[in-house]
């Protein structure tokens, strides 16, 4: 946010009218003094105080100037909607455009990466940890059927065969989708082997 100059009797006077126009708290705000203002001899010539004054930003402020930047970088029009689900401790974060196909990337590795990086600038000076889940286009939820459907046909072969299916190298989170899917099942079970960034998920069965 840039500075806005406000003026007054004082530098008191000065900052009570910033706060007034900004409706904030003076603990929100950063200010610098330009004049600290004179009453002047016997009252005469007397000069205001003038000071500049802008609201400090707090982390989603942040992570949305750090995505207008990227995004701006990256040549993508996009606007980033930041809500913060303070109970679950969660950013949720959608980038809002129409040619935003190219934030996704192969299997949403793009995202991920874009995610991953938020992800850290959220928790940089924050006591608590934050969870970021960055999202444009319904992504994560398309991605989450297809994932659901995959399970369901792997299940469905590996019950037919009774031979093990080891699918492709997935990130954590698709891992743990497959792995949620398929934990109630009868007759199958699924372990991740492997090493990051090629972990995959193993579906047996089960004898």
């Amino acid at each position: 946010m840039e500075y806005t100059e406000y003026r007054g009797k004082t530098v008191s006077e000065a900052l009570t009218e910033a706060l007034i126009a900004l409706e904030t708290t003076s603990d929100k705000v950063e200010y610098e003094v330009v004049e600290e203002g004179s009453s002047g001899l016997f009252g005469m010539f007397s000069k205001e105080a003038v000071i500049k004054v802008r609201k400090k930003e707090n982390t989603s402020d942040k992570l949305y100037t750090f995505l207008k930047e990227v995004l701006g970088k990256m040549e993508i029009t996009a606007e980033p909607v930041i809500e913060l689900d303070e109970e679950e401790k969660v950013y949720n974060i959608n980038l809002e455009g129409d040619d935003t196909g190219d934030l996704i990337g192969k299997r949403g590795q793009t995202l991920d990466a874009l995610q991953y990086l938020t992800s850290i600038l959220a928790n940089k000076e924050s006591k608590d940890y934050y969870r970021v889940k960055l999202d444009t286009k319904n992504y994560r939820e398309r991605r989450k059927k297809t994932l659901e459907n995959l399970a369901k046909n792997i299940a469905a072969k590996v019950k037919k065969t009774k031979r093990k299916i080891v699918l492709e190298p997935m990130n954590p989170y698709e891992r743990g989708i497959i792995h949620s899917y398929l934990q109630s099942d009868k007759y199958v079970t699924t372990k991740s082997e492997g090493e990051e960034p090629n972990r995959k998920v193993v579906v047996y069965y089960k004898r």
